[in-house]
């Protein structure tokens, strides 16, 4: 197992290089100045100059990479002063940290991504399971039309709608906002139960037709057959042999999802102004901030390539095939 997760691991790091350097060296083949974007509209020639020397923007493009590499695992110093690691530089748009900055706002795409998930895997989950179960029955067709239905929907108009019902019209609901939870666990709750409802519909019935579509195929193999027919019963046949046969699939898109929310919600954090890391990176790129940018896009990267080698451990933990190919 150490050997398959160090292997994993590697490739990881491989991928996660390749998407620093690629993101590095387009925005600097962009027809724009970076020290002009940090200075703004109204910098002479004299400031431009003193920036790319404080930023060290006046050095080449390849020495910068690895100045910017370097800086993540063993801090960095500019002329304004030491970035301790790990050092992604300072902001072109307010001069902040970019790791201070990433880790301000990403309690609030946790808590979404974490109630999110609970909600939506509990849910489509038990939905698809419930549908495998009275395949064929009126259960069956009113939860896979429900399915149909949520799949053709979006985000940003599921949740205009559900503000102005649940929260303008009905008052059902508190209007969005983040609460740490460490402050106010009740007012954290309440404040994210709409994103997470609306956050939520899309992926649950992407989970249920999944999970539906797995449990049918695993209750028609030879092993569930043979099964009932030794007399073991319903429910240990259901759980103990065709649910076990269906998880692997599920897993896989869980780590892909799960990876994904981590790395920021864009259309949810913007429908309901939530300041993650979605509408972070979102302003990183109209406002062309570089370090900002960068910062997001390995945070998010390394957030979606973890998931996946957690994908990668649990399929060789249910199947030692996988770790021994």
């Amino acid at each position: 197992m150490l050997r398959f997760l160090v292997r994993r691991s590697l490739g990881a790091i491989v991928i996660i290089l390749l998407i620093s350097a690629i993101t590095f060296f387009l925005f600097f083949a962009l027809p724009s100045e970076p020290a002009q974007l940090a200075c703004g509209k109204n910098c002479g020639p004299d400031a431009i100059a003193l920036i790319n020397k404080n930023l060290g923007l006046d050095e080449p493009v390849p020495v910068q990479y690895w100045h910017y590499l370097v800086g993540i695992f063993a801090g960095r110093d500019f002329e304004v002063g030491h970035c301790p690691a790990p050092c992604f530089g300072y902001s072109f748009t307010n001069s902040q940290p970019v790791w201070e900055t990433i880790m301000d706002r990403y309690p609030t795409t946790l808590s979404l991504a974490v109630g999110g998930a609970a909600v939506f895997l509990i849910t489509g989950v038990s939905i698809g399971m419930i549908a495998a179960a009275k395949r064929g029955t009126f259960t069956d067709k009113f939860f896979s039309s429900l399915s149909l239905i949520g799949n053709s929907l979006q985000i940003y108009f599921v949740g205009v709608i559900a503000l102005w019902l649940l929260v303008d019209t009905w008052g059902l609901i508190d209007r969005p906002e983040y609460t740490p939870i460490t402050e106010n666990p009740a007012k954290w709750f309440s404040g994210l139960l709409l994103p997470w409802l609306v956050l939520s519909i899309i992926f649950i019935a992407n989970y249920s037709r999944m999970t539906r579509s797995q449990m049918v195929e695993q209750l028609g193999e030879e092993h569930v057959r043979t099964a009932r027919a030794k007399g073991m019963s319903g429910r240990t046949v259901f759980f103990r042999y065709a649910w076990r046969g269906a998880i692997a699939p599920i897993i896989t898109i869980v780590g892909i999802d799960l990876g994904s929310l981590f790395g920021g919600a864009m259309i949810t954090e913007f429908t309901f102004t939530l300041h993650g890391l979605g509408r972070l990176a979102v302003e990183s790129v109209t406002e062309k901030d570089l370090p900002m940018l960068m910062g997001v896009m390995l945070f998010s990267c390394t957030a979606i390539v973890i998931a996946n080698i957690i994908v990668d451990a649990l399929y060789a933990v249910i199947d030692p095939r996988v770790r021994l190919a």
